[in-house]
């Protein structure tokens, strides 16, 4: 039943405004919806959905995962917007001097949002 449905994704803020900047200017993302929170359109029919709540997310797992083509091309393009990119170093995931992880065929860079979201862009090979 939901494996050709849509998915849109749906993160928590606590500052719509800065979040907004944040995903447009920084990111690239064009609003499409603007009611009580925010609606981007993303790649492929997927959407990303961002609502105000009074306190932080507590999540402390990747929350939104973004594919591209190139990594590293992509990785510097946010460097140059700004985005500060996450460094592990633990079982099974480490990020090299680029902040870039790789696990087997797949490999992710990590960065936050405003509100504490960790988002990734992934390179699948």
């Amino acid at each position: 039943m939901l494996a050709n449905s849509r998915l849109v994704a749906i993160l928590p803020v606590v500052d719509i405004e800065r979040a907004r900047a944040f995903y447009e200017e920084t990111l690239g993302l064009q609003a499409i919806d603007v009611d009580d929170g925010v609606i981007y359109e993303c790649g492929q029919g997927t959407q990303l959905a961002l609502y105000q709540r009074d306190t932080p997310t507590k999540a402390d797992h990747t929350a939104v995962a973004w594919v591209v083509d190139n990594i590293e091309e992509a990785a510097q393009a946010l460097r140059e917007k700004g985005v500060v990119f996450e460094q592990y170093d633990m079982p099974g995931i480490k990020t090299d001097e680029r902040e870039i992880a790789t696990m087997e065929t797949i490999k992710q860079a990590w960065f936050k949002d405003p509100g504490g979201n960790i988002l990734t862009i992934a390179e699948f090979g």
